[in-house]
């Protein structure tokens, strides 16, 4: 149980909800902001505006998956209202207290690291990663079948990356019959990728790689799919971009040859949100008894 920890839950999407009921079962004290607009009452938990929380008390922020934006707003798609989460704010909390966030960025970082507070990046672990994996490949699937006018069986796919999210996304689509061939740089990558029954090739290769598909699926957050790579697809090839934003793709110019190209991060939030809220619901659980028992430990 949870009782007598403090926990700020800041905007999200409906992943967010998942985690407040998780936490409610769990006897946290919870404070969230960004809700207002909320239809759904939440027992246990209060709806406030932050300058009415008392972050002295707060032992753990909760940010949505994005975290903040280069500014520090929050996404709060339950408000109207702009939260602002500042190095002040953090400043005022107890020296344990700790930020949860999906992902990270240089603002975030910042203010972590100048008020000597914790941050953990969900997202950087493997089990979250592999869970989330499975809505994503759903959601993948979703997009293929929508944007072409083929199956994807006995098409021909393209997958960049052998990452937690690029090995789901191979296997699902090789075993809807597509040809798949995947890129990857490491030694051990290509040796899993032949192993798996699929072609492998090395990413420097990729310009080569590419003349015949119907699918490019990238899970690679570096610029990856250049305009040299794009000049070498066939027009109707759809290319599906998995990466956190910017993604890895040369949009302008993949939309000036005619091909379609659609950056679609953050698929578990949008195709099945309450699963993808109850894999960060689950692993946040956990964290937070850690927290706890590292409280008392210390007290």
């Amino acid at each position: 149980m949870l009782t007598g920890l403090h926990v700020a839950i800041i905007g999200g999407d409906a992943r967010q909800l998942e985690v407040v009921r998780k936490l409610i079962e769990l006897d946290a004290k919870l404070s969230l902001i960004g809700f207002d607009q909320l239809d759904h009452g939440f027992t246990g938990a209060s709806k406030e505006q932050m300058d009415e929380v008392d972050f002295s008390t707060v032992d753990a922020i909760i940010l949505p998956v994005p975290g903040t934006n280069a500014e520090g707003l929050v996404d709060t798609i339950f408000s109207n209202e702009k939260v602002l989460l500042s190095e002040e704010i953090l400043a005022n909390t107890p020296e344990h207290c700790t930020v949860f966030s999906g992902i990270s960025n240089s603002y975030l970082e910042g203010i972590v690291s100048s008020t000597n507070r914790k941050l953990v990046k969900l997202f950087e672990r493997d089990d979250v990663a592999i869970y989330n994996s499975i809505p994503t490949v759903e959601g993948t699937i979703m997009m293929v079948i929508q944007h072409t006018d083929i199956t994807i069986h006995d098409s021909n796919v393209i997958v960049l990356g052998l990452g937690r999210v690029g090995m789901s996304v191979a296997r699902t689509f090789a075993a809807l019959g597509a040809h798949v061939k995947v890129g990857a740089r490491k030694t051990e990558h290509i040796a899993r990728i032949k192993e798996m029954g699929l072609t492998p090739f090395h990413l420097s290769e990729l310009d080569k790689e590419v003349c015949d598909i119907d699918v490019c699926i990238n899970t690679i957050p570096h610029h990856i799919v250049t305009s040299s790579v794009i000049s070498k697809m066939p027009p109707h090839t759809l290319i599906v971009d998995l990466a956190s934003k910017p993604g890895g793709t040369d949009f302008r110019y993949a939309e000036k040859r005619g091909i379609k190209a659609l950056l679609a991060p953050g698929l578990p939030g949008i195709v099945a949100p309450k699963t993808a809220g109850q894999i960060i619901a689950n692993v946040m659980s956990q964290l937070l008894l850690e927290l706890l028992q590292h409280r008392e430990e210390n007290a």
